[in-house]
């Protein structure tokens, strides 16, 4: 990935992610990239990965379940998505 030079790099793989979610690639409830994973894909450094999914988390999108990984969330315009999904 080549990254803009004026935007955080954590920042760009965020919006990377979040595509990826809104368009399916991710669907609801299913796992996405561990840090590690997001470090080989990305190269970037660990806190920046962390970052990313610290914000993404933030944002509601995500939810960590310790010791499974991190999962995306039911989207509130998914039929019959409630509020309560688990958020960390």
């Amino acid at each position: 990935m080549q990254f803009a030079p004026d935007i955080p790099r954590w920042r760009q793989v965020a919006e990377v992610i979040r595509q990826r979610i809104d368009d399916g690639t991710y669907p609801p409830r299913t796992r996405v990239p561990s840090v590690m994973q997001i470090i080989a894909e990305f190269g970037i450094a660990t806190a920046t990965a962390q970052k990313v999914l610290q914000n993404l988390r933030r944002e509601g999108l995500i939810y960590t379940e310790p010791g499974l990984g991190s999962f995306v969330a039911k989207l509130p315009t998914e039929e019959g998505a409630d509020e309560s999904e688990p958020r960390a």
